[in-house]
């Protein structure tokens, strides 16, 4: 809306000016009706299957666990019985490259000590890794 203003002795002159009040009223609102809305939309919603010992089962095959220990050596077994043996990053990896060439599905477990340095533990997942063995893990141990 113009408002016309007089200015001294030269006539009229329009004035334009916008009232931005009720625009800053508009968007307080919109920004509490947004605040307010937004914890009743969940997108990321996921429903996660439960895993408990009555609904978990029970392997096929007998996977191969490889043990990191503190100082960095590595011991393998072969099953769940078997004992474990020192070894070195190529013999893990060529035995559970035999053992998924008769069974695909034979898992690799990754038992690591709690005072390993992390990036011994991925050596032997990057190992893995490139030799396309498919289902690699890490051992934890339940939470008390």
């Amino acid at each position: 809306m113009a408002i016309l203003a007089r200015k001294k002795g030269s006539g009229r002159r329009m004035l334009a000016d916008i009232n931005v009040v009720p625009y800053i009223d508009v968007m307080l609102v919109l920004v509490v009706i947004l605040m307010v809305s937004a914890p009743f939309v969940n997108p990321s919603l996921v429903d996660l299957p439960s895993v408990g010992a009555s609904t978990a089962s029970q392997q096929k095959t007998q996977p191969i666990f490889i043990t990191v220990k503190k100082d960095g050596s590595l011991m393998v077994r072969d099953g769940i019985n078997d004992k474990a043996k020192p070894a070195d990053r190529p013999a893990i990896v060529a035995l559970a490259v035999s053992k998924q060439r008769t069974d695909p599905n034979t898992p690799v477990v990754i038992e690591g000590d709690k005072g390993v340095q992390y990036e011994k533990i991925t050596e032997v997942m990057n190992a893995l890794y490139t030799a396309k063995i498919k289902r690699v893990g890490l051992a934890v141990k339940p939470a008390s």
